[in-house]
């Protein structure tokens, strides 16, 4: 019983990895419509893209650590 919600919990904290990549890919496809519409601002624009890619990935991470933490610790 408990290895099946073990299972279940870890799923679910896995689910976050999909968010996360919807998440990064929203961000630089307004980095390539931005950059699109006002070349200008590309190098600008680049900085705040990586930002946004740096906090989205730190949520898949964390998830990713909830998950094995959820199979690894409760035994």
């Amino acid at each position: 019983m408990l290895e099946g919600a073990k299972s279940i919990g870890a799923g679910a904290a896995t689910i976050a990895l999909a968010g996360a990549a919807i998440g990064i890919g929203n961000v630089f496809s307004s980095l390539i419509h931005s950059v699109a519409r006002n070349p200008s601002l590309a190098k600008q624009l680049f900085g705040y893209a990586i930002l946004g890619f740096a906090l989205t990935e730190a949520i898949a991470l964390f998830a990713l650590m909830m998950a094995f933490l959820i199979l690894s610790v409760f035994q």
